[in-house]
């Protein structure tokens, strides 16, 4: 990335604590941007470690951001708007609402007013059970049925968005499975490369939920596409240095089974993979992807047609093996 317009302006992230939010600091950080205005609470939860060694300019609470901004209009230059309650499993529908869909679109609008660049956080959640295909085509943005609340909420701020015409002005970007360092705060909700190294490493074995479709899966042979966080980090700051527009796909485009996954968390181990199947729990019944696969079409067309090479995601396996060894037997940040 080179220094451009954000050498003397800020760049607000919010959800700045969080998983992808805290690689995003980090990845800016690498590239020399320390301007960069934090947004989020910290709660009793511990992902205050995350912004360990990480530079900024300041940090804000989500209740006084707006405040904050007040007078501040040329100060700002681009927000990436990550901040949400990402619980698939949450059932407190006001609460979803007010921090995934209503504080969006007040971010939104302030965003739209003074000409800031906007992207945000979308989720492949919206595209539900995946028989309508997982494309970010914005024509069919209508027509999807998010399987929990969760991907409903993101669904509905990216029909906001397009209800308002604001689709060429912004970037949403539809997270697939994302794993690496800076997850553990997440605890049920961090990723499954995550909860299954400590089992591996000290039991020698992992559990997989047996197929809740087994006409079309077996066990274990459940595909998502799995995608680092450095990979979906570098993805996002990308769209700093461009004006494209619209909504898109953060994926590797590929496939991967739970257990090829496994296994290539056993390998970055040194270890003989062995694997158990287990029920799947009853809240997870009938809101489980067992398919995803981000189609990128959309993104590296957009990229082609600005002339501009498209970030190239690490392979699984290589991904893997930089979380366990870098960051999960080490108990080191990102």
């Amino acid at each position: 990335m080179q220094k451009k317009i954000f050498d003397d302006q800020l760049i607000v992230i919010t959800g700045a604590a969080g998983f992808i939010g805290s690689g995003v600091i980090r990845h800016l950080n690498d590239q020399g941007f320390s301007n960069l205005l934090l947004v989020d609470d910290f709660g009793e939860s511990e992902k205050w470690k995350n912004l360990y060694g990480k530079k900024y300019t300041e940090i804000v609470s989500r209740y006084e951001i707006f405040d904050w901004l007040k007078g501040r209009e040329r100060e700002v230059e681009a927000f990436i708007h990550l901040g949400a309650c990402s619980d698939t499993t949450e059932t407190d529908g006001d609460y979803i609402m007010e921090n995934n869909y209503r504080f969006s679109i007040k971010l939104a609008e302030y965003a739209l007013q003074h000409e800031h660049r906007f992207i945000y956080a979308s989720s492949a959640a919206t595209y539900g059970d995946g028989t309508q295909g997982f494309v970010d085509n914005h024509d069919k943005l209508d027509e999807l049925k998010p399987l929990n609340l969760y991907g409903y909420s993101k669904h509905a701020f990216d029909l906001w968005i397009k209800q308002h015409g604001a689709l060429d002005q912004v970037v949403g970007l539809k997270y697939f499975n994302v794993f690496g360092p800076n997850e553990a705060h997440k605890e049920r909700m961090a990723s499954m490369v995550y909860h299954m190294t400590k089992p591996a490493q000290e039991t020698g074995k992992v559990k997989l939920f047996k197929s809740s479709d087994p006409k079309n899966f077996g066990d274990g042979e459940q595909c998502r596409d799995f995608i680092y966080v450095k990979d979906a980090a570098a993805i996002t700051c990308s769209f700093l240095q461009n004006t494209i527009g619209g909504i898109f796909n953060v994926g590797r485009g590929e496939p991967v089974t739970w257990n090829a996954l496994a296994k290539a968390i056993f390998k970055g181990l040194g270890k003989e993979a062995h694997i158990e199947y287990i029920d799947m729990p009853e809240d997870l019944l009938g809101k489980y992807q067992n398919f995803t696969q981000a189609d990128l079409k959309k993104y590296k067309k957009a990229f082609a047609d600005e002339k501009i090479k498209p970030h190239k995601c690490q392979s699984i396996e290589d991904s893997v093996a930089d979380y366990v060894q870098n960051y999960l037997l080490t108990g080191e940040k990102w």
